[in-house]
């Protein structure tokens, strides 16, 4: 059995942000990553819905899967697929998030809640939507060439 001490210093200090939220989307745990990642404090998140890091239009969407998820018990990314999406920062700012979740069930097999670890991987999207320009602009060079 690990220590709960280390466990616990691990998960708050860990450099990828970790994010609990209960089943109805309240945030109930909010890690040192996750105040450097979106600059919400654990005191200023925690109590809060999850729309604090997801952008308006992608609420809605969000909330249904959410909600089926808890109702259902099922997922499709509690096996450790990486999901990539949006998310907002308390300035404002867009970001590009990667994340795996961790389910939680009771004793009876109900969802309680999720567990995200996220890391901001902007950088990289910006990158490769950079990259993407460049490849199409280089085959419609080709094109207008031939």
């Amino acid at each position: 059995m690990m220590d709960p001490v280390f466990a616990e210093a691990l998960i708050t200090n860990m450099p990828d942000a970790v994010v609990y939220s209960d089943r109805d989307g309240v945030v109930r745990y909010w890690n040192n990553g996750a105040e450097r990642m979106f600059g919400h404090t654990a005191a200023e998140a925690i109590g809060r819905s999850l729309d604090l890091i997801i952008p308006e239009g992608l609420r809605a969407r969000h909330w249904t899967g959410y909600h089926e998820t808890m109702r259902t018990g099922q997922t499709r990314y509690g096996d450790g697929q990486t999901l990539s999406v949006p998310a907002v920062r308390k300035d404002g700012k867009r970001i590009s998030v990667a994340f795996t979740i961790v389910p939680f069930v009771d004793d009876r097999g109900s969802m309680t809640g999720i567990a995200a670890i996220m890391r901001d991987v902007t950088a990289q999207f910006e990158e490769m939507r950079a990259l993407r320009r460049e490849v199409a602009e280089l085959r419609q060079r080709g094109q207008q060439a031939s």
